[in-house]
């Protein structure tokens, strides 16, 4: 992992946990040539689901970044592991969907998403700014608030 990676993680007090083993018959990642794809990874944190719940009933916008922030750190995890320790690989974050479990009012899936798209462009520059969708759903898996997907390009 480069210093300037490992520094800005550093300075926002982020420790990449263990990347997570996948709960059911998939990969955790692929790669691809030159294409590094993440399967969706939940708000964990220390081992649990930090966030559950809809958008717009039982969680607020501010709740539903940092649940996205959660998902991109563990894609970070998931990414390291695939990378062999060295983050210094990725050249750029292609896209992400972002899968934000609403209420069926809930029209604010984009500024969810946007803690992920903020944080990942902290860490990584401009080889974190990424194309992105933010889509609504009834609901996710084990009634995380967020999931995320990633599909990076790496050297």
């Amino acid at each position: 992992m480069t210093d300037s990676i490992q520094s800005r993680l550093a300075a926002r007090n982020i420790t990449l946990p263990e990347a997570a083993a996948p709960a059911a018959n998939y990969l955790p990642y692929v790669i691809s040539g030159s294409q590094l794809f993440i399967s969706g990874q939940l708000p964990m944190e220390n081992g649990a689901l930090a966030v559950t719940g809809l958008l717009g009933r039982d969680v607020d916008v501010s709740a539903g970044q940092r649940a996205a922030e959660l998902c991109a750190i563990n894609i970070l995890s998931q990414a390291k592991a695939a990378l062999g320790g060295d983050l210094g690989r990725i050249a750029r974050v292609i896209k992400l969907n972002g899968f934000v479990a609403s209420d069926p009012g809930f029209t604010e899936q984009h500024l969810v998403v946007n803690g992920a798209s903020n944080l990942l462009a902290e860490i990584l520059g401009d080889a974190g700014k990424h194309a992105r969708a933010a889509v609504g759903m009834a609901c996710l898996p084990l009634n995380a608030a967020v999931e995320i997907d990633a599909v990076i390009e790496i050297r």
